[in-house]
């Protein structure tokens, strides 16, 4: 995120990963793919960077700063 996006509000990818882990332990114990159910993520998270906004001289509203999970300076 740190690379030059104004926000990002999607899944966390480590917790993306952790159920991979678990996909991956299923198939190895037997578990055929085809039989395992498709899951969403649970866990999202907004990201916005204040740098880039201050680069393309947009104000991010006080009330969108405080619902964020991460606040790139």
């Amino acid at each position: 995120m740190q690379r030059g996006n104004l926000m990002s509000y999607g899944p966390v990818i480590n917790e993306c990963y952790r159920r991979l882990g678990v996909y991956v332990d299923k198939i190895y114990k037997g578990a055929k793919p085809a039989d395992l159910p498709v899951e969403l993520p649970t866990k999202v998270e907004l990201v916005i960077n204040l740098k880039t906004a201050k680069t393309l001289g947009l104000t991010i509203p006080q009330s969108l700063l405080l619902r964020a999970d991460e606040v790139v300076q």
